[in-house]
């Protein structure tokens, strides 16, 4: 094992030492050493849990005959970042933590790793760490919150209170039921109840062979949560025994099979940038950006949720089955003798699941019967994204599936949010907002806000709104984000004007600013990169080193 390199033989009685200092006995020292990443804390909802759960999986660790040590690591909440600084940070947090987890597996000699967390950036960045160590590895989330009181026809959630801020600068609703709607929207801890990066990328998760079956949708105060922790302690001990990691099961096979699943299921764009991470740290040969193009075309979507559907959330993509129903559905597309984290092959996990709870049809469709083949991402092109640009074809409703309209620019998301709030935006803009990508930003901000509040003042089918930052896997309406290259990097997003004509053609996946070419040439030529936003901390280090969008957005040295 990797721990007798400190542990075993009488030259590493120091090591012993050190152990039995805490308490430890020669019989769990002798044990395989798995470690527990927690990204528990008492801010973030969706690890506000997993203190109760990091303690089931060392229950089933101890049970397996492994010693189980657990540590910290951060995980920061996008909600709570929304519209302000804090965002700028979120995304800078997923190498943060892949390198965190790293450096304390490898510094201590870890035999296993079991990966705890639930939100955005924590997730991809767990996963990046299991490709990086290859070691046995196991993720496993907190669970969803479950939904709350019924708001604007449906069960509310977190963006309900966005929608409402939008509704009541538009005296579509008062203050006392804004009030009433932040108490009820978000009734217990987890990640927040619909298809968002958080719960896409838990689907991803296991998708990726990466969880137990059937663990990305159990709700976070459901019974099943805690059986999934301890038989992940265990199996976690056996993948060490039988020397199955996680290289063996993020390949290039796999990442095929996760990104067909987040098209089928209607996953977040973000879905995007963070596979392109994993592949490029498992080594996997696949170009993530060509797949999810190619792809979309073809793969049908089975699932209806938030934002998708407004009639359902991922408690209801729970009990219809979750993951384990969509890649039954969907065996004839996927490649099912791929290496999971149970030691078995896909196909193996499908035939042996039990399901507990009926399909609701309107929720998970089979491949004969799709909802659509809208996609849930579109990768964009043309002259304004010579790169790449992403968007959510499922979330845009067909009536502006296709825009076309003038541009109204602002150099920062908060400028954007004011206009808006304040009426500045009308229908038939097309809102820009730039210097927001990796670099520019720096991190990459989403324009989750700038969408919610065109919803509450209803011109969420009459506008639309392009960005080189990211969109919450929750938003809905016209959008194009990951513009790239981003303005700070001179791309053609930097110099688009007010009152410039823009089109956007979902199905045609172009993305056009129209002028001429001599006048593009002329304006590109003419701009200056902006002064960069922070000189010191970690931001700036970031600005200096992450990459495109189109990249992954990760750390190029």
């Amino acid at each position: 094992m990797r721990s007798d390199e400190f542990l075993k033989g009488a030259h590493n009685s120091l090591g012993r030492s050190l152990m039995k200092s805490m308490g430890y006995t020669d019989e769990e020292v002798r044990r395989p050493k798995i470690g527990i990443a927690n990204s528990f804390s008492e801010i973030c909802p969706g690890s506000y849990n997993l203190r109760e759960i990091a303690e089931k999986v060392k229950n089933g660790i101890y049970a397996a005959g492994g010693t189980p040590v657990e540590f910290g690591t951060i995980g920061l909440c996008d909600g709570i970042g929304q519209a302000n600084e804090g965002m700028r940070y979120v995304l800078p947090s997923r190498d943060l933590i892949a390198s965190s987890v790293e450096l304390m597996v490898q510094g201590h000699r870890l035999d296993g790793i079991v990966l705890l967390g639930s939100c955005d950036k924590i997730v991809p960045g767990m996963l990046i760490a299991a490709a990086r160590l290859k070691i046995p590895a196991i993720f496993l989330g907190g669970g969803s919150m479950l939904g709350g009181a019924v708001f604007d026809g449906r069960k509310s959630d977190v963006n309900s209170c966005a929608e409402g801020y939008g509704m009541l600068s538009a005296g579509k609703t008062t203050e006392q039921e804004l009030k009433d709607l932040e108490e009820t929207c978000c009734p217990t801890c987890g990640s927040c109840s619909f298809l968002g990066t958080a719960n896409s990328m838990n689907c991803i998760a296991e998708a990726l062979g990466m969880s137990l079956p059937g663990a990305a949708l159990v709700p976070a105060v459901h019974n099943d949560r805690k059986r999934l922790a301890f038989e992940t302690g265990r199996q976690i001990v056996e993948l060490v025994r039988q020397d199955i990691c996680a290289d063996q099961i993020l390949t290039k096979e796999s990442i095929l099979n996760a990104i067909k699943v987040c098209i089928a299921i209607g996953g977040s764009t973000n879905v995007v940038m963070h596979l392109i991470a994993i592949a490029k740290e498992a080594g996997a040969d696949v170009d993530v950006l060509h797949e999810f193009d190619v792809l979309s075309y073809d793969i049908p979507t089975i699932v209806k949720i938030n934002p998708s559907s407004y009639e359902y959330n991922t408690e209801d993509f729970f009990l219809s089955g979750g993951i384990v129903r969509v890649v039954d559905y969907m065996q004839s597309l996927l490649c099912m003798d791929v290496m999971t984290v149970t030691g078995n092959t896909m196909n193996d996990n499908i035939n042996s699941f039990h399901y507990k709870f009926p399909v609701n049809p309107e929720v998970i469709r089979t491949l004969d019967n799709p909802f659509g083949y809208s996609g849930s991402v579109a990768i964009m092109k043309g002259n304004l994204c010579p790169q790449t640009g992403v968007a959510k074809p499922g979330a845009i409703d067909p009536s502006v599936q296709h825009f076309v309209g003038k541009a109204i620019c602002f150099d920062c998301e908060e400028e954007a949010n004011r206009a808006i709030i304040d009426g500045k935006v009308e229908p038939g803009h097309v809102v820009v907002i730039r210097y927001e990508g990796p670099k520019g930003g720096p991190g990459m901000r989403e324009m989750y806000s700038a969408m919610k509040y065109l919803y509450g003042r209803g011109l969420n089918k009459s506008t639309a709104l392009i960005t080189d930052g990211r969109f919450s896997g929750s938003n809905n309406g016209c959008f194009v984000g990951h513009i790239s290259p981003e303005a700070q990097e001179g791309g053609p997003i930097a110099i688009i004007q007010d009152g410039d004509e823009i089109e956007i053609d979902i199905e045609k996946r172009i993305v056009d600013l129209h002028i001429t070419q001599e006048e593009m040439d002329s304006r590109l030529k003419e701009w200056k990169a902006p002064k960069p936003r922070f000189e010191t901390g970690y931001l700036s280090i970031y600005g200096k080193l992450a990459a495109s969008a189109a990249e992954g957005a990760v750390l190029k040295v």
